[in-house]
C-alpha cells in the first residue's frame, strides 16, 4: 500500500520547510501576547507526525517566561513557522506528550482562513 502524501509548508523565503501527515480539520487562534503578535492560525500535531525538511540551522527559537514552549521562526525571513510545546488539552502541561503546532497559514495548498477556528483565550489564561 502506498504511503499517504504528506502536507508540505514553509516560510516566505523557503529556507524553512516542513511537512505533516495530514491536513488540519481546524485551527486555533490564540489571544496570548505572543500569538496575537505573530498572527498565526495553529494546527496541532503529535511530534512523530512532523518533519523538518530543511536544516535545523535555518530555524531560530524564541522562549520566554518559564521557557516551557519553543517558538520557532525562519532565521532568514522571520516567518513564524512552528512551535514545540507540551500537550495542554487537559488544561495542564503534559510533558510526556509533546505537540508541534504549525502555523497553518504556511501550509501549501491549504486555505487556513476557510478552516473552522477555535479561539483560545491565552490573554487571560496565562
Amino acid at each position: 500500500m502506498a504511503e499517504a502524501k504528506r502536507i508540505t509548508g514553509g516560510c516566505h523565503c523557503g529556507a524553512t520547510k516542513f511537512s505533516v501527515s495530514w491536513a488540519p480539520e481546524g485551527v486555533t487562534r490564540c489571544t496570548c501576547s505572543n500569538c496575537a503578535r505573530r498572527g498565526a492560525l495553529w494546527a496541532y500535531y503529535p511530534l512523530k507526525e512532523f518533519m523538518l525538511e530543511t536544516p535545523r540551522k535555518n530555524v531560530s527559537t524564541y522562549q520566554w517566561g518559564p521557557k516551557i514552549g519553543k517558538y520557532n521562526f525562519c532565521a532568514v525571513c522571520g516567518n513564524s513557522t512552528f512551535n514545540e510545546t507540551p500537550d495542554w488539552t487537559t488544561g495542564e502541561a503534559n510533558f510526556e506528550n509533546p505537540l508541534i503546532t504549525i502555523n497553518a497559514r504556511l501550509l501549501d495548498d491549504i486555505d487556513a482562513e476557510a478552516l473552522p477556528v477555535t479561539v483560545l483565550d491565552g490573554k487571560n489564561l496565562w
